[in-house]
């Protein structure tokens, strides 16, 4: 498809064509009657483009491929008698074998995992970049399906009288597809197919790319559980340490510091986890929900006798799903009470400081008092003091104007003046006092 340049729309978006282009980028495959499917999904962490090229170079005819085509994540390669498609994902990628046989070979490929893989080079998928998580070797078979039960016996017989889990797929029940969820000796899943001669490719397909998806999703769902299992001791752990935390925040004799530095150190303990195990925990619950919305597009019926493939979902997925929603519930939980816990102490730690602080200004306010009762005494010696030094200068005035010959007594003048003198010097020092406590205001 080409970039738009007709006149008649503004030019495209850069990421027009690679958003249009997603829903096609990975199609469906046509599967005919009768088929051998081999699937491998395997962790791709730390595994390169250019390793996982350098594998597939090692099929026929595929020497020249480049690291480069391998960009869009999905590439379709075509053997001497079927197709082979790889696919990444973020956390794993998956390699699915699809051979045209015939019927003989696929019924020998039910029990003998090696039928259908010599259109690879011998040992291909061992060495595979990566690490298995899921394996399955699913056989498509032609059935008129008239009789369902008569269908399911020859189910059981083929993979060993186990336990089984069936389902009609489709509104009109087109299908049959049966397994018994479990890992042969060869490390493969088994799953079968039936379907009636003439049914559609592209139908077909469908119902093999998610019946193998819902396996895939449920172990990448299922990653969660260990770490959840792991997790809950731990989370017990600091649930008891914090609960004791709160009882002794009504003790006044604790110190602070010390359940300051404790909680601390659980609030590190507690993050340290959420960052750790957030990722998983919210890809545990979108790989849930995927598996759900597969079986919901299965469209099932049941079959009499057995477990639909949905109900042997729900009842072995949903607790360990739940058993990971819960651990990760209370790890939020536990954060939030941290924090409460935390802002507890932080008014404890202030109303401390303000109690301190308190007394501290009844300790001020004592001495600015003292501090005032101090200066009015000094304020009347000085007063007393600066009067006594005027009275003396008039004394010493009246005896000069004595030696000149006026009729003057000194001593008489300089007692007589002595009430005068205080009450202007009195005047003078309250009028200073109040201009200095005015300009501090």
């Amino acid at each position: 498809m080409m970039t738009n340049q007709s006149h008649l729309l503004p030019a495209d978006d850069a990421l027009r064509l690679t958003l249009h282009n997603e829903v096609h980028s990975r199609p469906t495959g046509e599967v005919l009657l009768p088929t051998i499917v081999h699937y491998v999904a395997v962790f791709s962490d730390g595994v390169t483009t250019e390793q996982a090229c350098q594998h597939l170079q090692l099929l026929p005819g595929m020497s020249g491929l480049l690291p480069e085509q391998l960009s869009d994540q999905f590439i379709q390669i075509t053997l001497k008698s079927g197709v082979l498609k790889w696919e990444r994902h973020t956390e794993f990628t998956r390699y699915v074998i699809y051979q045209t046989v015939t019927a003989q070979e696929a019924f020998e490929a039910i029990s003998q995992p090696e039928t259908g893989l010599d259109v690879l080079p011998l040992g291909w998928l061992a060495t595979i970049p990566g690490r298995t998580c899921v394996a399955a070797r699913l056989v498509v078979l032609p059935d008129p399906l008239t009789d369902t039960q008569s269908t399911l016996k020859s189910a059981r017989q083929w993979l060993g009288q186990n336990h089984i889990v069936a389902s009609m797929i489709g509104v009109d029940g087109h299908s049959l597809a049966v397994s018994d969820f479990l890992i042969d000796e060869s490390g493969f899943e088994r799953f079968i197919v039936f379907a009636p001669l003439g049914s559609s490719a592209t139908r077909i397909g469908r119902v093999v790319q998610r019946v193998l998806e819902i396996e895939t999703y449920r172990m990448m769902a299922l990653r969660g559980l260990p770490i959840a299992k792991a997790l809950s001791p731990q989370l017990t752990s600091a649930e008891k340490q914090l609960a004791d935390m709160t009882v002794l925040l009504e003790d006044k004799d604790t110190p602070d510091q010390k359940l300051l530095d404790e909680l601390i150190s659980l609030a590190a303990r507690i993050e340290q986890a959420t960052a750790l195990n957030l990722y998983r925990f919210s890809a545990t619950r979108a790989y849930d929900a995927i598996v759900n919305q597969r079986i919901t597009e299965l469209r099932e019926k049941p079959v009499v006798g057995t477990q639909t493939i949905g109900e042997f979902m729900r009842r072995r997925l949903s607790p360990a799903i739940a058993t990971v929603a819960s651990t990760s519930d209370r790890l939020f939980s536990l954060a939030e009470r941290v924090s409460r816990t935390s802002s507890m102490l932080r008014t404890r730690v202030d109303i401390a400081t303000e109690v301190q602080n308190q007394a501290f200004l009844e300790k001020l306010t004592r001495g600015q008092s003292l501090q005032l009762r101090l200066q009015t005494t000094v304020e009347g010696l000085s007063i007393a003091a600066i009067s006594y030094y005027v009275v003396s200068l008039l004394l010493y005035v009246a005896k000069s104007a004595q030696a000149a010959g006026l009729p003057v007594k000194p001593e008489v003048a300089a007692g007589l003046s002595i009430p005068f003198v205080i009450l202007i010097v009195w005047r003078v020092v309250r009028r200073i006092h109040k201009s200095v406590r005015k300009d501090l205001s």
